[in-house]
């Protein structure tokens, strides 16, 4: 942890109980605390969806039994440009977009960032499960001593700028553990549940809440083999490798085997789905990725030095898989599987690892 004496540093409070154990131990180790919760949606408040008056009342009692300053901002523009139009895009474009990526990149280590140090703050803090570390040759990416909460998956697109004024208190600490600590201090969000829905949108029914921005265009749900099953509602409403929710679960053969979207093609507007989760045409050798990010600000190998083999996750929890990283250049790449790998998803991020750190990602655009 780097040194403490007279360093100043704002947490993000987003009222749950990471986030608040995190301004603890920041306190507990000697650095100079304040909260800071953000506002970054203005259509909260309806009953139910875990609105940011009730979320700023529970970082507000957080920082009350801390003993620590609150401030509030609202970055709900910045959100809308930077992260919400883009999600929008990205199902527009038939893809399934990972707004958690962006939220932390371009809010919570951009926005929250630079209002910090406006504010005169050495440091930022937040309650991701995620390790940094801070050298002479700039900051690395780590995971997470709990491996189930572990969060470099999302923050794989920050910066060395953005890391140089990170810390990430609860590295070493299990969900269990986190909790058991608010428990001793006597927080009130020691049970809270952890938040399940669009980063800083809340938890509500997503398919009525997407209807409001993307239109329905129906077509054909066809097998791999072109039986026409039924009809879907419009190829953004899916995901590769989804089961529930595509209306033909009345649909069998003799197998009596669930249906899982394989593939949509976008010229005919048809739905692929398959029989089994175990179907070929679900798995895929290696994937085509673009806006290719490295966190140390350069490629681990260059060109000529290809392939260069590390370790990958496709979706957040997945165990890493090995790969190899054959073909990269002006922030396009290809990657091969050392093992099949199930639903590659466009869309979603690959991220890389080497051992322990975390090297950047990309956004998958194809199997390969």
């Amino acid at each position: 942890m780097p040194e403490t004496s007279n360093s100043r540093v704002i947490v993000g409070l987003s009222g749950g109980v990471d986030s608040a154990v995190a301004a603890h131990l920041l306190r507990e180790q000697g650095y100079a605390v304040e909260g800071l919760f953000m506002k970054n949606w203005e259509e909260d408040d309806a009953p139910g969806l875990c609105s940011a008056a009730e979320d700023l009342a529970d970082a507000q009692a957080a920082a009350d039994r801390l003993g620590i300053p609150l401030r509030t901002v609202n970055f709900a523009g910045e959100y809308w440009d930077r992260v919400f139009e883009t999600f929008l895009a990205e199902y527009r474009a038939l893809r399934t977009p990972n707004p958690d990526v962006l939220c932390n990149s371009e809010i919570k280590f951009r926005a929250f960032l630079d209002h910090a140090l406006d504010l005169g703050a050495d440091w930022i803090a937040t309650g991701h499960y995620a390790r940094v570390a801070h050298g002479a040759l700039g900051s690395r990416l780590k995971l997470a001593r709990d491996a189930n909460k572990d969060q470099t998956y999302f923050l794989h697109r920050l910066t060395q700028a953005q890391l140089a004024h990170a810390l990430f208190p609860l590295a070493d600490l299990t969900k269990q553990e986190v909790r058991m600590l608010a428990r001793r201090l006597g927080l009130e969000n020691a049970e809270k549940k952890d938040s399940t829905g669009i980063c800083f949108i809340g938890e509500r029914r997503f398919a009525d809440f997407l209807a409001r921005w993307l239109p329905d265009d129906p077509g054909p749900i066809e097998t791999a083999e072109g039986k026409v099953l039924g009809e879907h509602r419009g190829l953004a409403w899916y995901t590769i490798g989804q089961r529930s929710g595509l209306g033909i679960g009345g649909v069998r053969d003799a197998a009596e085997a669930p249906w899982f979207v394989a593939a949509k093609d976008a010229a005919r507007n048809t739905l692929i789905v398959v029989q089994g989760s175990e179907h070929p045409l679900l798995y895929a050798d290696g994937l085509r990725g673009e806006q290719l990010h490295w966190i140390a600000a350069s490629a681990p190998v260059p060109p000529e030095q290809l392939p260069f083999t590390c370790l990958c996750r496709l979706r957040h929890r997945q165990p890493l898989q090995p790969c190899a990283l054959v073909e990269y250049d002006s922030g396009h790449c290809r990657v091969t599987f050392a093992h099949r790998q199930r639903a590659v998803t466009p869309g979603q991020s690959v991220v890389f690892y080497q051992g322990d750190t975390c090297l950047g990602g990309a956004v998958i655009t194809s199997s390969a």
